[in-house]
């Protein structure tokens, strides 16, 4: 059998691990059931009602004839003929994403006081820059703003750094990225804390895999660091494990947010509560 050709809209949202499409709005789907379902409905009670079937039998028919109709016509029928406004809000996003010329990351710390953000929004604005995402962490003297930006092609790394600057910001750090920097942070350490509910020997992986950083390997007892190979503090961070000792990250030229240092070691409670948990009793 040939493969079924995939519609622009399948292609466009359909997902590159496990190629589902994404869950549209209730609302929306509720609508367009309701769409679906009401004329079929219709036509189905003003079949029934006009035969000579006893009450009972009618009230049977009319279940079960629209039960099946709306399981295996209305909803898959929507679910094909409205795709494209089902999924709309979805595709406006992925198309936003798409017309980005240039998409960075950008971290400053700014001052914790009434039109700082303002003020970094507007000079980040002169450049044509717009902010895509955008999360606050309290640090010690302000706040830690990191941004997701898409910005003209022909702006670099030294002019948005400037542009950060110029708005207050101090400490500023940008990086190129992709539309993956967009991936809610909460869902992902959702799912990474389910992984390690089924095996916390999984946590080295997992915590990597959340923040995009690399396991360091343990030195060995007695040696010692190379001279010129030590690690910013502010790019490495170690998490405790009752098991092996403290395991090490590290992300090369991005420092790690308090965020993202209190997911990680909420990872490693959870695989130590786990990893301590007595078996359940066979009965």
């Amino acid at each position: 059998m040939k493969p079924k050709a995939q519609s622009p809209i399948t292609t466009d949202l359909s997902c590159e691990v496990c190629g589902q499409m994404p869950e549209p709005t209730k609302t929306r789907l509720t609508v367009a059931n309701v769409a679906v379902m009401l004329p079929i409905e219709l036509l189905v009670h003003a079949a029934v009602v006009e035969t000579q079937l006893p009450y009972v039998a009618k009230v049977l028919v009319l279940t079960l004839t629209a039960t099946v109709l709306v399981i295996w016509v209305a909803e898959p029928s929507a679910a094909r003929l409205l795709r494209r406004w089902l999924h709309a809000p979805a595709l406006r996003h992925r198309k936003r994403l798409s017309s980005a010329q240039s998409l960075w990351r950008a971290r400053t710390i700014l001052r914790d006081q009434p039109g700082s953000l303002q003020k970094i929004t507007q000079s980040l604005a002169r450049l044509d820059t717009n902010i895509l995402s955008i999360h606050i962490h309290p640090v010690a003297g302000g706040v830690l703003d990191e941004f997701v930006l898409s910005a003209p092609d022909n702006l670099g790394e030294r002019e948005l750094l400037e542009a950060l600057r110029d708005g207050g910001g101090r400490h500023p750090h940008v990086w190129p990225t992709t539309a993956l920097a967009m991936v809610d942070g909460q869902t992902r350490a959702l799912s990474l804390a389910a992984r390690i509910a089924g095996n916390p020997a999984e946590l080295p992986l997992a915590v990597a895999e959340l923040l995009s950083a690399r396991i360091e390997q343990p030195r060995p007892v007695g040696s010692h660091q190379v001279a010129g190979t030590s690690m910013d503090p502010a790019t490495t961070l170690k998490i405790p494990t009752a098991w092996s000792g403290p395991i090490t990250f590290s992300r090369p030229g991005e420092p790690f947010t308090p965020a993202e240092s209190a997911r990680a070691h909420r990872l490693a409670e959870l695989a130590e509560i786990l990893a301590h948990a007595p078996a359940p009793e066979n009965r």
